[in-house]
């Protein structure tokens, strides 16, 4: 089943706002401290971001489906652009605050409204691919983007935010031109006006959803926040390991997780939703477990099974929230489900960084595998129960 031009375009703007916020993110610390505060303070300016996108989340959801998910992802790109470009001018810490948390609002109604627009998109039977399809634009971008930014650093740290405006402006003319515009109806509220609602307080009663929130709160926490801010300082903490280790190590877990990425859609579609993430959560937690009590060297060999693992986990929880939405418009039930993955992310460096000062690496880590493999539980019955039927 061929994936529709839609799915390739919403994979090529991923690639390009990747590519550009892959340039920004190394120079976004350092240019906060360049107006002399504190490294606590500099680390702020970073949270904040991802503060705001989840406080404004459940009123991007609501405007999602009021407008409709094609102007609202155009939207968001621009407000983030317009968040870039400020920055770049910003002349004191407290105006490139103000600006991130700008930033926060526009980013999270794009990305919901993605999501949305991906589990529109994609024919049934091709969710889990569609997702994967546009997670793989994202790691690429992800990837290129900071080869790219240090290429560049002769330009200054200001040049990295007009670099990232360019591309976040192409990604929503992207979706402009190439995707088709919302028919209007009678109403003259868009086509969103003629699909039916998902309700997320019924949504909220189902079981199935609940398992999904707990493993966006999961992944949130291990695989996107405690990943990239404690891998790092691991790596540089191990006897004898090289200087070349941290990078290394943040490296091949995003190779692991594009190698499983080629798969984990189509595993997803074919043998289940289950499936897919069960063992995404498994294997993904069992390794990041072992990561604080080994070696350099098999601390690496732990990374990439651990990204691995992970690249699993987002195609088939989007083919599950597709499947729980059924056709129906799910803006608030997809910021639920976002702001779960969010607070896991806030949430996760925090604690982490409490258990490392009061205990070391090797309980930071082993909590934080621990909570994916509590939240594979469900999902491994619900695989193990299908097959038996």
């Amino acid at each position: 089943m061929r994936l529709p031009r839609e799915i390739w375009v919403m994979v090529g703007a991923a690639l390009l706002v990747a590519l550009g916020y892959g340039v920004v993110s190394p120079v976004l610390p350092r240019f906060a401290i360049s107006f002399d505060v504190s490294v606590t303070a500099a680390n702020v300016v970073v949270s904040v971001f991802a503060f705001f996108r989840l406080v404004f989340a459940p009123t991007a959801g609501r405007l999602i489906g009021a407008l409709g998910e094609r102007p609202m992802y155009i939207s968001g790109m621009l407000v983030v652009a317009a968040s870039s470009f400020a920055s770049a001018f910003a002349h004191s810490y407290w105006q490139l605050l103000i600006y991130r948390g700008v930033g926060g609002i526009g980013s999270v109604t794009f990305t919901v409204a993605a999501t949305s627009l991906i589990i529109k998109n994609a024919p049934r039977g091709a969710q889990g691919r569609a997702s994967a399809a546009y997670g793989g634009g994202f790691l690429l971008g992800g990837i290129a983007g900071p080869a790219i930014g240090s290429l560049l650093a002769p330009l200054g740290m200001r040049a990295p935010f007009i670099i990232y405006v360019v591309t976040l402006v192409l990604a929503a003319l992207l979706v402009a031109i190439l995707t088709p515009r919302q028919q209007l109806s009678d109403t003259g509220k868009g086509d969103v006006a003629q699909r039916e609602r998902a309700d997320l307080s019924t949504t909220l009663a189902l079981p199935l959803y609940r398992r999904l929130l707990f493993a966006s709160f999961a992944n949130g926490w291990t695989n996107l926040g405690v990943r990239v801010s404690l891998v790092p300082l691991l790596a540089a903490a191990l006897a004898g390991a090289p200087e070349w280790l941290p990078g290394a190590a943040l490296t091949v877990y995003a190779a692991g997780n594009a190698i499983s990425l080629l798969m984990a859609g189509r595993i997803a579609d074919r043998r289940g939703r289950a499936a897919a993430i069960s063992f995404g959560l498994v294997v993904s937690g069992l390794f990041s477990v072992m990561l604080g009590w080994l070696p350099w060297q098999a601390m690496l060999v732990c990374c990439v099974f651990a990204g691995l693992g992970a690249g699993f986990i987002q195609p088939g929880m989007q083919g599950q929230m597709a499947d729980i939405l059924d056709g129906r418009e799910g803006g608030r039930v997809i910021a639920a489900f976002q702001m779960a993955g969010d607070v896991g992310q806030i949430a996760g460096p925090v604690v982490a960084g409490w258990l490392v000062d009061i205990s070391g690496y090797g309980l930071a880590f082993a909590f934080a595998g621990s909570l994916l493999l509590l939240a594979s539980g469900p999902w491994l019955r619900m695989n193990f129960s299908s097959r038996g039927a």
